[in-house]
């Protein structure tokens, strides 16, 4: 399921790669990663963050559970995230990494932006 996810992000990177800028592309990324949060694919969530070194199974759980909290805790607060839309992202392709700005529609009728900072790694762009 894993492989399966990072051929979807790969795939998406070569599929935009004729047009798109490297911002697009990481801004893409970034709003897929979250997609899946909210979808509650938390393990693919934790997956699209950049690893340089594998970690421990019970590490990567405890990820996954605070994923899981964290979505727990804005539907208390916020009555969920309701929508996640790109608002900007800049792209430093000499140092592969970009910056991606997503703005969050609560249900509370409230948003916030938060910025993703990126970094390519192989050809696909992760979370940091």
């Amino acid at each position: 399921m894993k492989k399966l996810f990072y051929f979807f992000v790969a795939l998406l990177v070569v599929a935009c790669s004729s047009g798109p800028t490297p911002s697009d592309v990481a801004a893409q990324a970034a709003k897929e990663y979250y997609a899946q949060l909210l979808a509650g694919k938390y393990d693919h969530y934790v997956d699209g963050f950049y690893r340089p070194d594998s970690i421990p199974n019970s590490y990567r759980q405890q990820l996954i559970d605070n994923a899981k909290m964290f979505l727990g805790q804005q539907k208390t607060d916020r009555r969920g995230i309701l929508d996640v839309r790109v608002v900007n992202a800049m792209a430093d392709t000499a140092k592969r990494s970009a910056n991606v700005f997503l703005l969050f529609a609560y249900g509370d009728s409230t948003s916030e932006e938060i910025v993703v900072p990126m970094v390519m790694h192989k050809g696909v762009w992760y979370m940091r």
